[in-house]
C-alpha cells in the first residue's frame, strides 16, 4: 500500500508542529515566489473520517479536482479508486500504477479519441447522457460498461451542473431501449446534486429519483472539504445514510461508492503569495467638496499570483478569499480599506476587495487556507505566470498509518459484486445490481 509513496518527496512532521510552525520557517528561507504547503495527513484524517461516517461507500477521489503527485499517490496508498474525466487523468493515476479497475471515465460528453484510448488502457466504466454519446461508445469500446447520468433538482447548490448533463427521468426509458438495441451494457445510474450543495434534502430527494431506475443503481453528490462550511459533512452523511438505508438497505446486493473532490483537499493546502507592488487609490471621487477628501483612501497590492493562477477557485467557489498576515500588527495600527491584485497584466484579475488590514508593504508575506480544491487544477502560465511549488508534509502518524496500520474495511469477492460506478463533477454515490445488468433484461 505504502509503495506509492516511495517516490515521492515529503517532509516528516513531529507531533505538534503544525503547518503554521512550517510556514513560519520557509517563508524565512523563501525567495519570495509563491508556494504551497500542502498537508498530506490532512488528506489522511479526512479518508478515515470518510470511512466512519459513510461505512457502506467506497470513496473514488475526483481527480479534477487536485490532480498534484502528493495528493494522487497518497490516495493510491489508502486504497481509493479514481474519477477521471479525460485521457490525462487516467495517463495520470496509470502512471504511478493504479489498475485500470479502480478508474471510472465520468465525463458524459467525451472525445472519441479518448474513449478510445480508455478502451486501450483497459478502462471500461463510462458514463453517458444521451443517446449521441451511447451511440459514440457502442462503436469506439464495444466492452464499455456504461452508467447512465440522470439530472437532479438542486437549484440552490452553487454549480447547478443539471443545466449542462444529465438525462432528464422522462428519457431514461428511451436510452434504456436504445442501449439494449445496440446491446450496450448498462451496469448504473448516477446524479450529483452540484458543487457547493448546502441543502441536505437534495441528497434524498436524488436517491428517491434514482430508486425509480432502480435496476441500474444510483450516484450522490457534493459533500464540504472544510470545516467551517454552513453544513457539515457528518451531517450529510447522516442525511446519505438514512436514505441509502430506506431505499437501498443494506443486503439488497447493490453496491455505493462516492466521488469526493473537494472534500479530500480543500483544507490540506495553503498557499503563501508575497507582495509585490502597491499604490493608493482614494476613496473619494475628483472634485469632491469633502473636508476629509484625500484623507480616506483605499490600497492594491498586488501579489505574485492571481486568478488565472491559484486563485482560480474564484470561478469555481464565487467567494472572496480572506488573507491571514504573516506579520501581527499592531492593535494600535490603523486599519485601510484594502484590494488584492495578481500580477499586473489584466484588469480583470481581482482577488478581493473590501478588505480591512494594516498598511503593508512590498515584501510582505500574506497565507490564505482552504486552498486545496479547483486551485493547482485550473492554474495556468498565462502571462509568465510561475506555478507556485508544492511543499508536502506529512505527521509521523499519518506515515505509520500507511504502513499498515490504516484500518481499512475488509476485502471482499470481487467475484459476488458488481464493479462501482460513478459521474459527476465533485463527489458522487453510485449503487449496481449484482449480478451486472445487462441490456437483455431491460424490461
Amino acid at each position: 500500500m505504502s509503495g506509492y509513496l516511495d517516490e515521492l518527496e515529503f517532509m516528516m512532521m513531529e507531533e505538534g508542529f503544525t503547518t503554521r510552525d512550517l510556514l513560519e520557517n520557509l517563508l524565512m528561507e523563501s525567495d519570495k515566489r509563491a508556494f504551497f504547503v500542502a498537508d498530506l495527513g490532512d488528506v489522511v484524517k479526512k479518508h478515515l473520517r470518510f470511512l466512519k461516517a459513510l461505512p457502506h461507500v467506497k470513496p473514488f477521489y475526483a481527480v479534477k479536482c487536485n490532480s498534484s503527485e502528493g495528493v494522487v499517490r497518497t490516495l493510491a496508498a489508502l486504497g481509493a479508486g479514481f474519477d477521471c474525466a479525460n485521457k490525462t487523468e487516467i495517463a495520470l493515476v496509470q502512471s504511478i500504477g493504479v489498475p485500470p479497475d479502480k478508474i471510472i471515465y465520468t465525463n458524459p460528453c467525451k472525445q472519441i479519441s479518448q474513449i478510445k484510448y480508455a478502451a486501450s488502457h483497459g478502462v471500461q466504466l463510462m458514463a453517458f447522457d444521451n443517446e449521441v454519446e451511447l451511440r459514440k461508445v457502442a462503436r469506439s469500446h464495444p466492452h464499455a460498461r456504461m452508467v447512465l447520468c440522470i439530472a437532479t433538482d438542486n437549484p440552490r447548490s452553487s454549480a447547478f451542473l443539471s443545466v449542462k448533463f444529465g438525462a432528464t427521468l422522462k428519457s431514461c426509458r428511451h436510452l434504456l431501449e436504445t442501449a439494449k438495441e445496440m446491446n450496450v451494457e448498462i451496469v448504473g445510474i448516477s446524479f450529483h446534486v452540484g458543487n457547493g450543495c448546502l441543502d441536505l434534502q437534495a441528497f434524498p430527494r436524488s436517491i428517491a429519483d434514482a430508486r425509480l431506475v432502480f435496476e441500474m443503481g444510483a450516484e450522490l453528490g457534493g459533500f464540504p472539504g472544510t470545516e467551517n462550511s454552513k453544513v457539515r459533512f457528518e451531517e450529510i452523511a447522516a442525511t446519505i445514510n438514512s436514505a441509502l438505508d430506506l431505499y437501498f438497505p443494506e443486503g439488497c446486493g447493490v453496491e455505493i461508492i462516492a466521488k469526493p473532490g473537494r472534500y479530500y483537499v480543500a483544507s490540506a493546502f495553503t498557499l503563501a503569495v508575497n507582495v509585490i507592488d502597491k499604490q493608493e487609490v482614494p476613496l473619494d471621487p475628483p472634485g469632491s467638496d469633502d473636508e476629509e477628501s484625500g484623507s480616506k483612501k483605499n490600497i492594491l497590492y498586488y501579489i505574485n499570483d492571481g486568478i488565472y493562477g491559484s486563485f482560480s477557485c474564484i470561478f469555481f467557489d464565487r467567494t472572496c478569499p480572506s488573507p491571514v498576515l504573516h506579520k501581527k500588527p499592531s492593535p494600535h495600527h490603523p486599519l485601510f480599506s484594502s484590494s488584492l491584485r495578481g500580477p499586473p497584466c489584466d484588469g480583470k484579475d481581482c482577488i478581493a476587495d473590501g478588505l480591512e488590514l494594516p498598511e503593508l508593504q512590498v515584501g510582505d508575506w500574506l497565507t490564505f487556507e482552504n486552498m486545496g480544491a479547483y486551485t493547482i487544477a485550473a492554474s495556468s502560465s498565462f502571462n509568465g505566470y510561475q506555478l507556485p511549488q508544492i511543499k508536502y508534509i506529512m505527521s509521523r502518524e499519518a506515515v505509520r498509518l500507511l504502513h499498515g496500520k490504516l484500518p481499512l474495511p475488509e476485502e471482499e469477492d470481487r467475484e459476488s459484486m458488481c464493479t462501482p460506478l460513478s459521474c459527476g463533477w465533485e463527489i458522487t454515490d453510485t449503487l449496481c445490481i449484482t449480478p451486472v445488468f445487462t441490456p437483455a433484461r431491460i424490461t
